[in-house]
């Protein structure tokens, strides 16, 4: 049998035997990432779904994820039998799991290295192990896989164990002298990660003891200018102590085994826990997850288990920790130890580490005389107690890493859980933590913590109010725990009465609670003391902006700053008041929203937040222009006046960052026109809804594109802006044709042209008539077509528009197609595949190869027209127009069934689905219907052309006739922006060929 061999330990990479395995695309190897980082245990198709998709998964994700796992599995073992189960990949019932062990993951192998250095009782033994540990270290864990290899939780995990078990190696190293062993992986480390002072501070220590002093002062000096420059702040205590050592020529303290306790008054085995909430419900998913790393990581052998809980203030931080150490206290024998940091709470200042900490020391039994009173005694003294015992410490409400990195247990038989209203990353970093962010509950969830609290009988009567409640509390924990003890408080108040009362407008947050330490305002507020005063201001105006979700250029433009002081700013509101989302935006829970708005009309000039909106509609209508051009500059929309000061205008350099820029922005443009709309920014509504409409033709979102133009619109008759109601109509005409509503788009073509020709715009009307073309050849009406497309053409020819005139072609070719001129046809449709190319038009060389694939298919060449469709399938693939390359794969899929093909068939047909971003579109249903469906011949291939359309009469032959030789005397008069997109099979009509 072939031996697999895998790393993790730097770049993911597989070896069958000698033969280094080419893992496919991104996606695929952070499937395999996944698997190997969780080392042999069963990893959920949910969690390989969240690490895959980074924003809002494909309604194929699963389908997906099943099929990279089957690519794995034949790459891993390609002579395996189709349904057998493998050696490596194995399926279980809540996911997968991939067997490895020390011969064959790098990851096992550094483990069991390092457990042996932590049991070998030879300190050269030990140290030897631990190089030989490092050594296995080619880069950083999953190297390439960036962003997500350094947020996904388990692969931070790894690399904060890399960095424990580095500084134990330092320390022992530096106690037996031997550093030459330790310092290549130390050098190695803080390459990457050169603000980890703990590891800057053994080098310098290493260096030193090296005789080094040089490059130790050289180490310094680097690390000093990088903290000053990156964060503002100065080198920490053990830093500035490695240095002072270094510059005294002092060598480093040796690693000193823990000092015996002092007598205790008795043996204590604290129970410090608070009662259990009685009314605990959900989170199972959170309390599995805890329990799957605590198991885990005891059946490896790794210290102590540590539980970092983050979200924002009123997730339920501290019931979950509270309820999570009552599961876990049977497994710590020795006692539980609990302490409310107050990090962020009206109950006084936060707790310092001297203080819980003797605190923890009297509960251990160590008399009031014998409690030492510096920080590092008290620290001392604590873990050499607690060495060997099996402690539960649960530290909640935490403000930082100082407050908390000498509470936690030493011994590796202990746990810790720590709470916090922000992300504290020197507990994942260098404590090892398992970072396990809390997020907002499902509704049933949420629903569950009010009728548990309310009695599940009153909750039914009103199960409508009920919902209401959760709505209003936007499904906030503590939110929906104040309204509960609202409702206890007044049992005949109808629960409808209490969700009218959350319905008041201008009530702010006063049915949440009026109390100065519990109330939900009182638990925001301290967090928003927290906050420097810019970044109180924006969050203040945050909710001027629609939406739950902010991006960092447009917070700038809200607060009128630069890029980098916005990143600054959000970063320090999520830190206290939100959550970043993987995709860079920032989330803002709407009770955030409510208390920020109430502070924002106490204390900010109405002038000030009319400014703030001002510039964050015009930041959205610069940058969908940006965008817009990007996607299709021959269908250019009018361009804006220059934004005022204070405005970000994003700088868009190619056209898939301008699809990522609208992939990311397109839900909330539809609010930005409303909103502007509504404020009397009528400009620029109408200019955002006419600007948005590239994206959402391309994307296949028909209904939103007619929806945003029907508003941009009525906002453009509002502003009396002539030339944008022409293009609107022109707009809305085409999203309408596209619905199947060729009437309408006929009138709506109608009344474009007319305020075009009073506007004197020649292009906009070359526009309409190549549209108009479209409709024709849409009602069989080709000659016609053909005459629409040659008006159009000779404006475009005057404007040397070369990219339009291969659109004018197109449609022209696909009429003379179905009047049998199929060999003009093709002649033509070849022309404008060079033309596309050379005007960079991607999209319009895919059109051409679809088009001269349906022509194939319309002479009875099966094999040609297969192969220009998938020519026409990878180019709409590389230019990133998920409708057209659906519309494609639909035909592609429909042509392999007709040939007996079934399995490449639904190859075409799944990756059309995965890739549309609509599912609830025609497009989709008509997937959806392949693939739901047994073979059968489709209705809409139908072979040959009588199919189609009657023969033509002889007056429309000559005319035809006499257009080709117009064409063939100057193969330069092509044109025309396109309406629909190309017809690749009988039932897509010819004219749908563009975006008009």
């Amino acid at each position: 049998m072939s031996a697999v061999r895998f790393t993790i330990l730097g770049p993911v990479r597989a070896w069958r035997d000698d033969a280094d395995l080419d893992l496919g695309g991104r996606q695929q190897r952070l499937v395999l990432a996944l698997l190997l980082a969780r080392t042999g245990t069963v990893v959920s198709v949910s969690e390989l779904i969240d690490a895959v998709w980074e924003n809002e998964p494909p309604p194929s994700a699963v389908n997906v994820v099943h099929r990279y796992i089957g690519t794995l599995r034949r790459l891993i073992e390609p002579d395996l039998p189709v349904r057998a189960t493998g050696e490596y990949l194995i399926r279980h019932a809540a996911g997968y799991r991939l067997r490895v062990d020390a011969d064959t993951l790098d990851l096992v192998r550094f483990r069991r290295l390092v457990q042996d250095a932590r049991r070998a009782s030879d300190p050269d033994a030990a140290v030897k192990y631990y190089a030989g540990a490092l050594a296995l270290w080619r880069g950083l864990c999953a190297a390439g896989l960036e962003p997500i290899s350094r947020t996904h939780p388990v692969l931070v995990a790894i690399e904060a164990e890399r960095a424990q078990v580095l500084r134990d190696a330092a320390d022992a190293a530096l106690n037996l002298g031997q550093v030459r062993l330790v310092i290549p992986a130390l050098r190695q480390a803080v390459g990457w990660t050169p603000l980890d002072e703990p590891l800057q501070a053994r080098l310098i220590a290493a260096l030193a003891a090296d005789g080094r002093q040089a490059e130790a002062v050289e180490a310094y000096q680097e690390v000093r200018r990088r903290l000053s420059a990156e964060l503002g702040i100065p080198p920490g205590r053990e830093l500035s102590e490695a240095y002072d050592r270094l510059l005294h020529q002092r060598p480093s303290a040796p690693i000193a085994e823990p000092a015996p306790a002092p007598p205790v008054e008795e043996p204590a085995t604290p129970a410090q826990l608070p009662p259990d909430h009685p009314f605990f419900t959900g989170r199972d998913d959170v309390l599995a997850r805890a329990a799957t790393i605590v198991e885990h990581d005891r059946a490896l052998g790794r210290p102590t288990v540590t539980l970092a809980v983050d979200g924002m203030p009123g997730i339920g931080k501290t019931t979950l920790a509270v309820h999570l150490g009552h599961q876990l206290a049977d497994a710590h024998p020795d006692g539980q130890l609990y302490a409310d940091l107050r990090g962020f709470s009206a109950r006084g200042p936060a707790m310092n580490p001297e203080e819980a900490l003797r605190g923890f020391l009297g509960s251990l039994g160590v008399a009031q005389e014998m409690i030492p009173t510096e920080l590092h005694a008290l620290a001392g003294l604590y873990r050499s107690i607690i060495a060997g015992r099996s402690v539960l410490v649960v530290l909640d409400n935490a403000r930082d890493f100082e407050q908390v990195r000498h509470l936690l247990p030493p011994g590796p038989d202990s746990s810790a859980i720590v709470t916090s209203r922000v992300r504290i990353t020197g507990l994942v970093t260098v404590a090892g933590a398992h970072p396990m962010p809390l997020e907002l509950p499902a509704a049933p969830e949420a629903r569950q913590i009010l009728t548990r609290r309310i009695g599940r009988g009153r909750g039914a009567v009103h199960p409508a109010a009920a919902d209401e409640i959760i709505r209003r509390c936007g499904r906030l924990p503590l939110a929906v725990a104040l309204v509960a003890a609202r409702a206890v408080a007044r049992p005949d108040s109808p629960l409808t009465d209490i969700a009218a009362e959350l319905s008041l407008d201008g009530n702010g947050l006063d049915g949440f609670g009026m109390d100065p330490t519990t109330g939900l305002a009182a638990v925001f507020s301290w967090s928003y003391r927290a906050l420097s005063p810019a970044a109180a201001r924006l969050l203040r105006l945050l909710p001027v902006h629609p939406g739950a979700t902010v991006s960092t250029a447009a917070a700038a433009s809200l607060a009128a700053v630069d890029l980098r002081a916005a990143k600054a700013l959000l970063g320090e509101l999520a830190t206290y008041m939100f959550t970043q989302e993987q995709s860079g935006r920032h989330r803002v829970h709407e009770l955030i929203r409510t208390f920020a708005e109430d502070l924002s009309l106490r204390h900010d000039h109405p002038e000030d937040r009319r400014a703030a909106l001002d510039r964050m509609l015009e930041h959205y209508r610069a940058g969908s222009y940006a965008a817009h051009l990007r996607l299709d500059p021959a269908l250019a929309a009018p361009a804006p006046p220059p934004a005022r000061p204070g405005v970000l205008v994003p700088d868009i350099a190619d056209r898939e960052e301008a699809m990522a820029w609208f992939t990311d922005r397109h839900r909330v443009l539809a609010d930005v026109v409303a909103l502007a709309d509504a404020h009397d920014a009528h400009d620029i509504a109408w200019h955002v809804a006419l600007t948005a409409q590239n994206f959402l033709h391309f994307t296949g979102r028909i209904r939103d594109w007619a929806a945003i133009s029907r508003r941009g619109l009525a906002a453009a008759r509002t502003d009396v802006a002539l030339d944008g109601q022409a293009h609107l109509h022109r707009s809305l005409a085409g999203a309408m044709f596209l619905s199947d509503d060729p009437a309408g788009a006929a009138r709506q073509l109608n009344l474009a042209d007319d305020l075009m020709r009073r506007t004197g715009d020649r292009h906009g009307r070359a526009v309409v008539a190549l549209n108009r073309a479209y409709l024709q050849a849409d009602e069989h009406r080709h000659a016609d077509a053909v005459r629409h497309g040659e008006q159009a053409l000779a404006l475009f020819r005057a404007a040397d528009d070369t990219q339009n005139q291969a659109r004018a072609l197109r449609v022209m070719a696909g009429s003379l197609a179905m009047l049998g001129q199929h060999q003009d046809a093709l002649d033509l449709l070849r022309e404008t595949l060079a033309m596309s190319w050379a005007a960079g038009d991607a999209v319009g060389a895919g059109h051409s190869w679809d088009l001269l694939g349906q022509t194939y298919q319309d002479m009875g060449h099966r094999q040609e027209s297969i192969d220009h469709w998938e020519q026409a399938a990878q180019t709409y693939r590389r230019a990133g127009v998920p409708a057209a390359l659906g519309d494609v794969l639909l035909i592609l899929g429909d042509t392999y069934r007709l040939d007996g093909d079934e399995p490449a068939a639904r190859r075409r047909w799944a990756e059309a689905l995965s890739r549309l971003p609509d599912q609830g579109g025609p497009l989709a249903d008509e997937l959806h219907d392949r693939l739901g469906s047994g073979p059968r011949r489709p209705d809409r291939l139908l072979p040959g052309l009588a199919a189609l359309s009657p023969t033509p009469p002889e007056k429309i032959m000559k005319c035809v006739n006499d257009d080709i030789a117009t064409f063939r005397a100057d193969r330069g008069d092509v044109g025309g922006p396109e309406a629909g997109r190309p017809a690749a099979g009988p039932s897509r009509p010819r004219g749908r060929v563009n975006s008009g």
